[in-house]
């Protein structure tokens, strides 16, 4: 019995293998650009040429150093100080201080022979009393001043002739105020003005005869 077959040869004994496909990203290899770097030149300290003739140097104005204090300050203040000061101030400036001293009338250069000396109560009349002095002497022990005018005449001597008032006291409303004047022997004014003064205190004037 015999049997005849055809078969298909699709199997070869030689395999050939199917190659991987690389799927890995390719890196690209980039050569960095060569720097041109600038030759470094060590600087030159020293000039000869600056030596042998420097240059004139810049005056440069240099602003005066604050002193510095180390004292050290309230840098609170005490808003009663303005008022305190203010009041300091206004006591020194008192009736009682401003009266309790001697007061210049003046010098007065005349030719006249004699002077009329006349003087009245300033304000209103309040008791004030007054001792008259001519070249240290008394000549009026006590004067009651009051509204109208009173007073003396006098000769003068040749030279200096001081005419001094000295308060007595202040009267009822201190202090010691007058209103005087005084004459030539022709009726023509040498000095007209006031004194205020405090008990015991003077107003001098001083009359020169030429």
């Amino acid at each position: 019995m015999s049997v005849s077959g055809y078969a298909q040869n699709e199997f070869s004994s030689k395999f050939k293998a199917i190659p991987l496909k690389n799927n890995s990203p390719k890196i690209k290899k980039v050569t960095p650009p060569k720097a041109d770097i600038p030759p470094i030149t060590a600087p030159n300290v020293f000039n000869n040429a600056e030596i042998l003739s420097p240059k004139p140097s810049l005056s440069l104005s240099i602003p005066p150093v604050s002193t510095i204090s180390m004292t050290p300050k309230n840098d609170f203040i005490n808003p009663g100080d303005v008022y305190k000061d203010k009041l300091n101030k206004k006591e020194e400036k008192s009736d009682g201080i401003v009266y309790r001293k001697n007061q210049n009338l003046g010098d007065f250069k005349t030719g006249s022979l004699t002077a009329k000396v006349r003087y009245r109560d300033a304000a209103y009349v309040d008791g004030d009393q007054i001792r008259v002095y001519l070249n240290d002497k008394v000549i009026q022990y006590q004067v009651n001043l009051d509204s109208e005018f009173k007073g003396f005449e006098i000769v003068l001597e040749k030279g200096f002739n001081k005419i001094e008032f000295e308060a007595l006291n202040q009267g009822t409303s201190g202090p010691n105020t007058a209103e005087f004047q005084i004459y030539d022997d022709k009726g023509g004014i040498i000095s007209a003005s006031q004194w205020n003064l405090g008990t015991g205190f003077k107003a001098t004037i001083i009359l020169i005869k030429e």
